[in-house]
């Protein structure tokens, strides 16, 4: 990527290759151009926009089509906001295809969690893993309390649902829990169980079903979808007088009916319909099943479609007692990671080398993103082979009726354990042989084929045309930060009090991916935010969530506060410093309020050098993870170029 100087010029270039007419509305983040379109631009418009001076990525997220561009984005913006109206009275943010909004929403609900239903799958491939050795620790008492800690989020899932759920759906979160509460707790099972043998038991005169709602899906996401437009309704039409205690008796005492009666028998129906369709593709035709779920679930994952499957694995673990799906997920997530270590051995970038071998590792453990976004799909031919591989791996592991007996929250490497059959007929023995031999095949396959066909890699050495892009551009706009030194290196300090978390372990491909530069990142535990060298401030961006900052060393800093934080517009952030301020370690910069942006928003704070390349890519962390006080040091910057 070369350096952005002439931002007019890049905000034309997009403008007239996307088509003014196809842009409906345009807003900014810290590092990325938010453009909602008419209609999604050609696989060449996305390739020319990806090619232009100072574009890192294109993506296509959320209903929106995003530019990264990086601390720049905001002159971008303002240059294309001349040259258009962009208003905000113009610019809906809603206005997104009902596909969108359904993706927005699973991700929305899903993703907070995932992390634990995925702890929960480990301690019980660790059972199983025990079970194998030693049959008797199954009748300890040791074995049955880590037996009900590993199913304890499965059992309650619909409680964890309600609590993102009533978040992203905007109602009270407790409200949403109690009625969850209700549906997974015992005294509606015994109902069930009562209705299940026989007894008719009826509601108002209305014969109800023997659904239950343990580890289910739809019901709770309908159910909080439908208390968020009844507690609409009631705080507009309740005198505020009787709102606190009226709006939650009420709500409580229409919706855990209305689910039990309707949402929750409709719901689950459709659920168990799906899974049944699956399952009997599966039945008919193995091999073909399984290689469509393998072959395309990392193209779903980077369209955030991926969690809708949730719903079916579910329904299927809880159906029939095990899961086809979770194989072919497994498998998919084994190829990527062959994939990032095929790089890594064939690649002559350094960056490019640390990159992948950084997200394969994170592979290992089921997490795909940072491959997919910082490597495969970035090269794009180590992606293709990888879908390839996992299709062909797939298939192979159903001929021998591989299937997972467990939930695993992150399939990968780890989790393969899901696939022994320790029922008391043993009618899948060949299940683990299946997947260990389906993890194989896709594995050297795909390090194979990429070693073949290879991807467009650039040596270190030929990043000097970045360098000469500088130099021609140096006549229009003053080189900046020319007191740059190459003397000792420069620490970067803590801007935050909270936990250190590695940059690659942050949940977004972009800065996972390290697309903006390298770094670290601080989950905050108090909201103040203060300065981490001296330096100046060049940018305190309008949505007030993010910070600009040059050292005195010439080190360019972005920290970034939350993930999506942008959405708040401000809300909650008080900067304390302008644009120009020239600030001194531990100056206080930003504060906000930690406790209202954290009920909606991830916390993930990363600290990026976005001038990395300029000191050999030499940014190396004090430390990757544990509890850290601001001032501690965060960084070390190598010196800089000559």
């Amino acid at each position: 990527m070369a350096a952005v100087r002439d931002y007019k010029k890049l905000a034309a270039d997009i403008k007239s290759t996307i088509g003014e007419q196809n842009i409906v509305s345009a807003t900014h983040c810290a590092t990325r151009l938010r453009l909602v379109l008419k209609q999604s631009p050609s696989d060449d418009v996305t390739k020319a926009i990806s090619a232009m001076p100072g574009v890192i990525q294109v993506m296509e997220k959320g209903g929106q089509y995003q530019i990264v561009i990086g601390t720049h984005a905001k002159d971008v913006y303002a240059e294309l906001a001349g040259m258009m109206d962009l208003s905000a009275e113009t610019a809906p943010a809603e206005k997104q295809s009902f596909l969108n909004r359904v993706i927005a929403a699973m991700s929305g609900i899903f993703a907070p969690f995932v992390y634990i239903l995925a702890a929960g799958g480990l301690i019980q491939g660790v059972l199983i893993i025990i079970n194998q050795f030693a049959p008797a620790f199954a009748k300890t008492g040791t074995y049955s309390v880590l037996n009900l800690i590993s199913w304890t989020p499965f059992v309650f899932l619909p409680v964890l649902i309600a609590i993102t759920a009533s978040h992203h759906f905007k109602c009270n979160t407790f409200v949403a829990v109690w009625c969850a509460l209700a549906l997974t707790g015992s005294m509606w099972t015994d109902i069930a169980t009562q209705i299940g043998n026989g007894d008719i038991v009826r509601f108002l005169g209305i014969r109800l079903t023997s659904t239950t709602y343990t580890s289910t899906v739809l019901p709770p996401i309908f159910m909080v979808l439908v208390l968020s437009y009844l507690e609409k309704f009631l705080n507009k039409h309740l005198p505020d007088v009787i709102k606190a205690i009226a709006v939650p008796f009420i709500s409580a005492a229409v919706m855990i009916p209305a689910t039990i009666l309707v949402i929750g028998p409709v719901t689950q129906g459709l659920s168990n319909l799906v899974a049944e369709g699956y399952t009997a593709l599966y039945n008919v035709v193995p091999p073909l099943a399984s290689a469509i779920i393998g072959g395309v679930w990392e193209v779903l994952v980077i369209f955030g479609i991926h969690w809708g499957m949730a719903a079916v694995s579910l329904a299927n673990q809880a159906a029939y007692g095990f899961d086809t799906i979770q194989i072919g997920i497994t498998i998919a997530v084994v190829s990527q990671m062959a994939a990032a270590f095929a790089v890594f051995a064939r690649s002559r970038n350094k960056q490019m080398k640390e990159t992948s071998l950084s997200a394969g590792i994170t592979a290992i453990f089921g997490i795909t993103e940072p491959t997919v976004y910082g490597v495969t799909l970035r090269l794009k031919k180590p992606f293709v082979c990888a879908c390839i591989s996992a299709a062909i791996g797939n298939a192979a592991a159903s001929l021998f009726g591989t299937r997972y007996f467990q939930y695993a929250g992150l399939p990968g490497v780890l989790t393969c354990v899901n696939a022994i059959d320790q029922s008391k007929n043993g009618a899948y023995p060949g299940s683990f042989t299946g997947i260990l031999i389906g993890m194989a095949i896709a594995a050297v396959l795909t390090f194979v084929l990429v070693m073949i066909v290879g991807f467009e890699d650039k040596p270190d050495e030929e990043a000097q045309p970045a360098i000469e892009h500088k130099e021609e551009t140096s006549a229009e706009q003053p080189v900046e930060n020319e007191n740059k030194t190459s003397g000792a290196p420069a620490e970067i300090l803590s801007p935050l009090t909270g936990t250190v978390v590695k940059l690659t372990d942050v949940p977004d491909p972009t800065f996972a991916g390290e697309v903006l530069g390298k770094g670290a990142a601080v989950i905050p535990s108090e909201g103040k935010l203060y300065a981490p060298f001296d330096g100046t401030v060049e940018n305190v961006f309008d949505t007030r969530h993010a910070i600009a900052l040059t050292s005195d060393a010439g080190v360019e800093l972005l920290i970034h506060i939350g993930l999506e934080t942008v959405e708040l517009k401000g809300k909650y952030f008080e900067p304390k410093v302008h644009d120009g301020d020239h600030v001194h370690a531990g100056d206080l910069l930003i504060e906000f309020d930690l406790k209202e942006i954290a009920k909606k928003y991830q916390m993930f704070t990363p600290v990026l050098v976005t001038n990395a390349d300029e000191f050999d890519d030499n940014v190396v962390p004090a430390q990757t993870e544990g509890e850290i006080h601001a001032g501690d040091r965060l960084l070390t910057v190598g010196a800089a170029q000559a």
